[in-house]
């Protein structure tokens, strides 16, 4: 696969690139600057699709939630760039705009609208969903945005089966826009979520798979390992918690000797090996720095041989 390559996502006209950059650290974790400049090399690179949500990163000291969609926007604004990105959002859990009634649908995305400086959001994904409110209500409210031109295409995150097939069910039967990707929690050390009856109603509604923590919140990185040195990181705790681990050595151990054979980093084995899971269209990973993001656009090189996809299976089961 070469680096301009595209994947669509569902049956939509999104094409995008394989690996999806996660904004989670956009305002966080990196100030404006550093942010530009990731979101620079990423579309040097040839990436063309950026992952945000509302409440990034409402969870920081001082921050509203916002912040990510801001920066996202501004960067956009500047590059002049907007036509040649598609930029995804997530609603629904933003301190001010929480859960998926219809009112708060359509006043969460005017704000994301508003954020991130277009007229229109290319996915907009529901980031939790909200058992309290019928799939009914949900997927109106949604095709609304779709109608009005406000949203392109709708996606779901953090989602049951039943709810999702429910979803998928009434959008077919009335009509309706209905979701073309799910954004499940999936990775190699992380699979129980996703695999299984999740995976299966994507596949039999023709969804494309987009996993947040692809790298395990860093952990697949490699940089963590028992008894190794300290990562100054804002998610550290979690990924040392795996490397402690017996599934987590054995993970890496097996990490380490495909990436050793291609000469390629343990970041890029990893992404590779989740990308060519069945319904995986393009993992989620973010970047702090433009250095940290070298190994992450890699991946969509990388061909890994069945052996190698097996032994990795193998090590995380």
């Amino acid at each position: 696969m070469t680096s301009s390559a595209r994947v669509q996502l569902g049956s939509s006209d999104l094409f995008v690139f394989p690996l999806n950059l996660g904004g989670n650290v956009f305002g966080w974790s990196a100030d404006q600057e550093q942010s530009f400049a990731v979101l620079d090399a990423y579309t040097a690179a040839g990436g063309n699709f950026v992952d945000t949500a509302d409440v990034y990163s409402a969870w920081a000291p001082g921050h509203s939630g916002g912040e990510s969609e801001a920066i996202i926007g501004a960067w956009a604004a500047a590059r002049d760039n907007r036509d040649d990105v598609v930029i995804a959002t997530k609603l629904g859990a933003h301190p001010q705009f929480k859960g998926l009634k219809a009112d708060n649908i359509t006043a969460a995305a005017e704000a994301s609208l508003k954020r991130l400086g277009t007229d229109r959001i290319d996915l907009l994904y529901t980031h939790f969903d909200d058992e309290s409110t019928p799939v009914e209500e949900i997927m109106t409210a949604l095709d609304a945005l779709v109608r009005a031109g406000k949203v392109r295409e709708i996606a779901a995150s953090n989602i049951s089966p039943a709810r999702l097939r429910a979803s998928m069910q009434f959008a077919r039967r009335e009509g309706l826009a209905e979701y073309i990707a799910l954004q499940p929690h999936y990775n190699l050390v992380s699979r129980d979520t996703y695999e299984g009856e999740l995976a299966e109603v994507a596949a039999e509604y023709g969804l494309s798979g987009v996993p947040y923590y692809a790298l395990a919140a860093g952990f697949l990185t490699g940089k963590y390992r028992a008894g190794g040195e300290k990562v100054d990181s804002v998610r550290a705790s979690g990924a040392e918690k795996l490397a402690a681990s017996e599934r987590g050595q054995r993970v890496l151990t097996a990490l380490d000797a495909v990436a050793e054979a291609h000469g390629v980093a343990v970041a890029t084995v990893a992404l590779a090996w989740l990308a060519a899971q069945p319904t995986v269209a393009a993992p989620i990973a973010s970047a702090r720095t433009v250095e940290q993001l070298a190994d992450l656009v890699a991946f969509p090189e990388l061909a890994l041989s069945q052996a190698e996809l097996d032994a990795l299976t193998a090590a995380s089961a």
